[in-house]
């Protein structure tokens, strides 16, 4: 059983078909990019997983349970995380601050802390919140404001808070977006970290083809809306509907 499944996924937007039919399985450890022109539907598809937004029809199956119901803190509860497009931190927090929050609520769950005790006296969640930092390489920063970050530690934190909820299923839509070369390949050798130390399943959005090509299992290519191509690396690269999608015939 695929740990994640969607079903003849499809979102309307009045007259705009932003996901048509889409059908995909994602394997547990696998990780998996999403690629596409621009208004291919991708962060559509992402949004809809995560819940942010409903579909117009089909399903979407998550350890083998639907999930097209659930709300989004409900579906973080079960195991999905999504990290964004722009980095979406607590800027007037510290680093570790903003990794405690999101440990905080892996430890307990939403909406059942006592705010009248100190967050060190949660079991787990000191020891959660410095393995999250030293994933990301920003242990030594964590006593910095978010807000004094470089561009390139704002993501990579953003990336940590996601992990800090001790996701199963991990959505990351652009990570690279907005990087230095420096910075991206700080961010690519993180995602393979993230892989292989943490056993995570891994959904990227990504438009740089030379990440995409370098990290992924496998790619599934949209294009308006609609899947038309899926495969391994290699397989994709020498398939002519997506380079006709991407470049009108080219090679990629």
């Amino acid at each position: 059983m695929a740990l994640l499944e969607t079903q003849g996924l499809t979102k309307r937007f009045g007259g705009l078909t932003a996901t048509d039919d889409v059908n995909l399985a994602v394997e547990e450890g696998e990780v998996v990019s999403v690629i596409g022109p621009n208004g291919a539907g991708k962060t559509t598809l992402i949004n809809q997983i995560t819940r942010l937004l409903d579909p117009s029809e089909g399903d979407i199956v998550f350890k083998g349970e639907s999930i097209v119901e659930a709300e989004p803190h409900e579906v973080a509860q079960r195991g999905v995380s999504k990290s964004f497009q722009t980095a979406s931190i607590f800027p007037d927090l510290t680093v570790e601050q903003n990794a405690e929050i999101a440990a905080l609520g892996a430890e307990h769950g939403s909406f059942r802390l006592n705010f009248f005790r100190h967050r060190n006296q949660y079991p787990g969640v000191s020891e959660g919140t410095r393995k999250t930092l030293e994933a990301v390489s920003l242990w030594q920063k964590r006593n910095t404001p978010a807000s004094d970050l470089p561009y390139g530690d704002k993501r990579r934190l953003e990336i940590g808070i996601a992990l800090a909820s001790e996701p199963d299923l991990l959505l990351m839509d652009e990570p690279t977006a907005g990087m230095s070369p420096e910075e991206t390949n700080a961010t690519v050798s993180l995602v393979e970290t993230v892989k292989e130390e943490l056993g995570l399943t891994l959904v990227l959005i990504e438009h740089d083809m030379e990440i995409v090509f370098g990290i992924s299992d496998r790619i599934i290519v949209l294009n308006r809306g609609r899947v038309i191509a899926e495969g391994t690396p290699e397989e994709i690269q020498g398939d002519p509907d997506v380079q006709e999608a991407y470049l009108g015939g080219a090679d990629l």
